[in-house]
């Protein structure tokens, strides 16, 4: 029922779910593991991955990269290499933003 309700606005639930794992792995393999980041690292993962997944993957089509004959394992994959790139990317972006406003606090 849920997943014919994401279908429906064009969201493949296969590629929430990868999102969502590679949020979540790049999540337990930090050095500190917080509650907090296990929890929202999985739903920044399917966020960005709904939104990048199949731009990438035409992106690479269009670069001419080599590509299996089914497509979807390769959406798939790129979807957990999304999620788990979209969270280090934001770890980027957020502590250039604090910086910028001088909130940046040493490392630990």
């Amino acid at each position: 029922m849920i997943s014919d309700l994401l279908r429906s606005i064009g969201i493949d639930p296969s590629f929430l779910a990868a999102g969502a794992a590679g949020g979540l792995l790049r999540s337990i393999t930090r050095s500190k593991i917080r509650v907090r980041e296990v929890i929202i690292s999985p739903i920044a993962g399917m966020l960005a991955c709904v939104y990048l997944t199949v731009p990438i993957v035409q992106y690479l089509h269009l670069l001419g990269w080599p590509m299996p004959e089914n497509d979807f394992h390769v959406y798939l994959a790129s979807s957990f290499l999304v999620g788990n790139s979209a969270m280090w990317a934001s770890d980027v972006l957020f502590g250039m933003i604090s910086k910028w406003f001088g909130a940046h606090k040493p490392p630990a």
